[in-house]
């Protein structure tokens, strides 16, 4: 079994992602998803934390092995980060969106060091904004960003031009087309639901959906 279908399969078990092709949810950007992915879930599943973190530790070792911390996106890769760390035993940190507006104005909480090589740890990927926005808050107070690691993506073209124009690689454990493989397989869809999901994914990596 690969990594990317055992990701997949636990994120379905422990209600991660939801698929409901007949019953779509309705995105803060206005659009209708048969998919909804919410990987705050796993926090409450030890296991599947752990397999979780296991899973992006040996990402960043065979991608990014000169990796010297990680870091965070809040919220949700905050606790990611902090349990790769714990399994790599390299020093962690967190990025905020922006700035604090108070205090020392902090972008980054952690112990900063210029010139260290640093990868980014994403709960989930659709067009990378967020991931980059981390990348150049890091590269502002002088750390090296060696990659972006990511439990989902939705593969879309947008986010890989964006991190190809940045000069950053990045990597997921799971993807669409692997949730959709382990939800047929569980029976959380049917046969009949796949062209229509592969149909919304095409458009959404299209762009056609508003």
């Amino acid at each position: 079994m690969s990594l990317e279908y055992k990701i997949a399969k636990a994120l379905l078990e422990v209600g991660a992602v939801e698929l409901k092709p007949n019953d779509q949810f309705t995105w803060a950007s206005g659009i209708k998803s048969p998919i909804y992915c919410d990987n705050r879930i796993t926090m409450s599943s030890p296991a599947v934390r752990k397999e979780i973190a296991q899973g992006l530790a040996e990402a960043i070792e065979q991608n990014f092995p000169l990796t010297e911390a990680v870091a965070g996106t809040a919220t949700a890769g905050i606790p990611h980060a902090a349990w790769v760390s714990d399994v790599l035993e390299l020093p962690m940190m967190y990025v905020r969106s922006k700035a604090k507006e108070h205090g020392r104005g902090n972008q980054i909480e952690g112990k900063v060091v210029a010139g260290q090589k640093v990868v980014v740890i994403e709960d989930l990927i659709s067009t990378g904004g967020s991931s980059l926005v981390a990348v150049e808050a890091l590269r502002k107070e002088g750390l090296e960003v060696l990659g972006v690691v990511s439990i989902f993506t939705y593969g879309l073209p947008k986010a890989e031009q964006a991190f190809e124009e940045a000069g950053i690689p990045f990597v997921s454990l799971t993807n669409y087309n692997a949730l959709t493989t382990a939800a047929k397989e569980a029976g959380t869809i049917s046969e009949a639901d796949i062209p229509m999901l592969s149909k919304w994914h095409n458009d959404l990596k299209q762009g056609l959906l508003k």
